[in-house]
């Protein structure tokens, strides 16, 4: 009994200390604090702790998005056929076009959907419901509500695809909220992937937590107020081109081009971020991972990480800010005998996210092809945008150390 006493009473110590912690550093950067609306961040916050709750312990939750995942996974097939139609049936062999060929040509295909969906207006009625009611609990404007679903079905470069026709209209302090967002989530077509590397129901438990998270992180560093009249939303959604074969031509070009947008911003941010690492063993002996691996250590006393546990953790965490999420799996993969369930439950929910250098790049590349006067202002905050989504993964992570 004293022992159970002693984990509750550890559990909630490190999880007051952490979130102090994830506070201060959003407040360290925050543009207009007297804005903050206290009331909406203590009501999401209890509501991510309940429904991380629920999603930890129980098998219902998993079973729903269990199903939308299967749908993805269905639309990820259809995508294939037209790959491999003009590529030829090239993912059965060994090659390195697959990331290419499975991540960023469905990008195509999806956007053919959006384009359909919009000329259906189904997307309108989506937007009433999610946008409303997710507005109504953080008190953030409808487009950034919306967005933060949107995001997470589709994924941070085919997401931007919807506000084609209205992002020249967008705010700065709201263009920067969608692309935090969009780098703190990860996209339903993903899902199954990152099953096959992380304990299933850690990665349902994450997409959920990020969510609610990322209102809390935005709503501390970059809280602004909307009028009801510039809350865009449903008028700019509404395709004024009539002619349903126009628009999905239209649609799938500009999925085209953001595909290899895409694709030449990964190239370009991998291969420096690996010259840097190089640079960095010359000069100093050590791989920039090792010294921002330094850096997480605190953060992963405070989301309870035993200490012998510590230091393997915070390398992945590094790992994953510095590389992608998918690399980092990978090395936890490799370490899985030595660390506690606990331990690796935590840690899965804070790699769940597209937050890492490398997104920067896809976020720059997606919204400057759309807009260019946009993609700069988020080019500006590209350090900016790593601070918060990080901190975002932080506090999902401290949340779900409460609660596993």
């Amino acid at each position: 009994m004293d022992n159970i006493y002693h984990n509750i009473i550890s559990r909630i110590m490190h999880f007051s200390i952490g979130l102090s912690l994830i506070i201060i550093l959003s407040l360290l950067i925050s543009k207009n604090i007297k804005n903050i609306q206290i009331r909406y961040i203590i009501q999401v916050l209890i509501i991510e702790i309940i429904i991380g709750y629920f999603i930890l312990h129980s098998t219902i939750g998993l079973e729903s998005i269990q199903k939308i995942c299967y749908l993805f996974d269905t639309l990820l097939f259809f995508a294939s056929k037209g790959t491999n139609f003009v590529f030829g049936d090239i993912n059965t062999h060994k090659t390195t076009s697959i990331f290419f060929l499975n991540v960023l040509c469905p990008i195509i295909f999806i956007s053919s959907i959006i384009g359909i969906l919009q000329y259906s207006h189904i997307l309108i009625h989506i937007i009433n419901t999610i946008g409303i009611l997710l507005s109504k609990i953080s008190g953030m404007g409808k487009l950034e509500s919306f967005n933060i679903i949107s995001s997470l079905i589709l994924g941070q470069s085919e997401n931007f695809i919807i506000y084609k026709d209205i992002i020249a209209h967008i705010s700065e302090p709201r263009i920067y909220t969608m692309a935090a967002t969009a780098m703190s989530t990860v996209s339903l077509s993903m899902i199954s992937v990152y099953m096959t590397m992380l304990n299933p129901k850690y990665v349902i438990a994450a997409l959920l937590l990020n969510m609610f998270s990322t209102i809390i992180i935005l709503s501390l560093i970059n809280p602004y107020t909307i009028n009801p009249e510039q809350d865009l939303y449903i008028p700019y959604f509404i395709t004024k081109n009539n002619n349903f074969f126009t628009i999905i031509g239209e649609y799938i070009l500009i999925g085209f081009n953001i595909a290899t947008t895409v694709a030449a911003m990964l190239i370009g941010f991998i291969a420096l971020i690996t010259a840097t690492n190089t640079i960095f063993k010359i000069i100093f002996g050590i791989s920039l991972q090792h010294i921002l691996s330094y850096i997480f250590l605190p953060f992963t006393w405070t989301i309870g990480i035993p200490i012998a546990e510590i230091l393997p953790v915070s390398k992945i965490m590094a790992t994953k800010l510095i590389t992608n999420e998918f690399v980092a799996m990978i090395d936890l993969q490799k370490i899985l005998h030595t660390l506690s369930t606990r331990s690796i439950g935590i840690l899965s929910i804070f790699l769940v996210s597209f937050s890492n250098f490398t997104s920067i790049g896809i976020i720059i590349g997606t919204i400057t092809k759309l807009n260019t006067t946009q993609g700069k202002i988020i080019a500006h905050y590209g350090l900016r945008l790593i601070y918060s989504s990080t901190l975002v993964n932080l506090l999902s992570a401290t949340i779900a150390s409460l609660i596993l």
